[in-house]
């Protein structure tokens, strides 16, 4: 991927260029977004000058282009970075300019030509407010949601943890994403740096809204987890009830969102295996005609009611939400939160964020959960959160617990 571009030397590489182009954001107090969707092999990047907050009951359509990112408490704000620079590469290097946005991109760029140079690109990072959260404490939380579901308080509950491990001395966010896009073909790759929300980093599996060409609406039930190992043949898997179950549970709450608002014409496919970077999950895609439906605003509506997903909550979404505010004992931010590009080239892909880390100046904070049913065994969903966590570990290391 480390590739040749025409914006000055044949020694400028497109991780040359990504790192300027970060660097001069955190220089300027610009915010960034970094990313690359699912199944292909362009990237992506934008600067925005100034980030604005968003209340919640923002129309998706009506935003110019730029890139959401927002928190898991569907009370907060959403940030949102407004594109005023944005490039995208191939293999092949430096995309040309198709759009006016990107014309006067590239631009800007050229005559910035000599300033660019090898390095390493900073970030923002801000000071972490939540400790790791401990095996004992964990496996506890998960026993108390167990004992919930047998006393049908919920059918489902997703608690969630945290881990900081010590960032190489070495470590850069430019080679760093570009290892996740080789090892996460299906996942949306995404690196988002703003002053006020400090960086994140992820590579997560699970679409929540997708908008292609203001005609067509997508989203999908992704849940169940076990480890992949290359070569497996996905038709031959095996999934216990438990997970089954589990990804039923996601189905049946997009189901019930259409049912809130009389949408009856939509396609479904699945349940089927789909491998996510180290891991395997249940995946059942949802399709609608916006057009056809007379739903134009689709996006915006499901958005609102799918946030937060039984996939990153529980279900039901109330019950399973007092739950982990009682019991999970730390602030989530932006991890299960949603991210990304919104009417980029005429298209709105927005994904849970999972499989994610902050970064701060010398450590990453990890955050994955694991979903608990009635079939649960408390030591199995600790394990799940350890394999989930080593998406990010794996291009992170070497790493040790901070």
């Amino acid at each position: 991927m480390d590739t040749t571009t025409s914006v000055s030397s044949p020694t400028i590489t497109e991780i040359d260029l990504l790192s300027y182009l970060i660097q001069h954001a955190v220089d300027n107090q610009f915010s960034v977004a970094v990313w690359r969707l699912p199944n292909n092999n362009t990237r992506h990047i934008i600067l925005s000058r100034q980030h604005e907050k968003l209340k919640t009951d923002i129309t998706l359509e009506e935003l110019p282009t730029g890139f959401i990112f927002a928190p898991f408490d569907t009370a907060s704000e959403r940030i949102y970075l407004k594109a005023d620079f944005s490039f995208s590469f191939t293999d092949d290097g430096l995309n040309e300019p198709v759009t006016p946005l990107e014309i006067t991109s590239s631009a800007w760029l050229q005559a910035k030509r000599d300033e660019i140079k090898k390095r390493k690109a900073g970030y923002y990072h801000i000071q972490r407010t939540s400790g790791d959260t401990q095996k004992d404490a964990y496996l506890n939380v998960v026993a108390l949601g167990i004992a919930e579901t047998e006393k049908e308080t919920f059918q489902k509950v997703v608690p969630s943890r945290s881990k900081a491990v010590t960032l190489p001395p070495d470590f850069d966010i430019v080679n760093a994403f570009m290892k996740l896009c080789a090892g996460n073909p299906n996942a949306l790759i995404s690196f988002v740096s703003t002053p006020e929300t400090g960086s994140w980093l992820g590579a997560t599996p699970e679409m929540l809204v997708n908008v292609e060409g203001h005609t067509i609406f997508k989203t999908v039930a992704l849940a169940g987890t076990q480890p992949y190992r290359e070569g497996m043949n996905l038709k031959s898997v095996a999934w216990t009830q438990k997970d089954i179950e589990e990804q039923a549970l996601v189905e049946r709450y997009i189901i019930s969102c259409f049912k809130r608002i009389r949408l009856r014409e939509y396609d479904e496919h699945g349940p089927k295996t789909v491998v996510a970077g180290n891991l395997l999950h249940l995946k059942s895609e949802f399709t609608v005609d916006m057009q056809a439906t007379d739903f134009l605003q689709l996006g915006t509506t499901m958005l609102q009611l799918l946030h937060p997903t039984s996939a990153v909550c529980g279900m039901p979404l109330n019950a399973a939400l007092d739950f982990l505010r009682k019991h999970e004992g730390y602030d989530r931010q932006f991890y299960a939160g949603f991210l990304g590009p919104v009417n980029f080239k005429n298209n709105i892909h927005i994904f849970v964020n999972l499989r994610c880390a902050q970064l701060l100046e010398s450590q990453a904070v990890l955050y994955a959960g694991a979903g608990v049913t009635i079939d649960s065994v408390p030591e199995q969903e600790w394990e799940e959160t350890e394999i989930k966590m080593n998406t990010l570990l794996n291009v992170i290391s070497p790493v040790r617990p901070a």
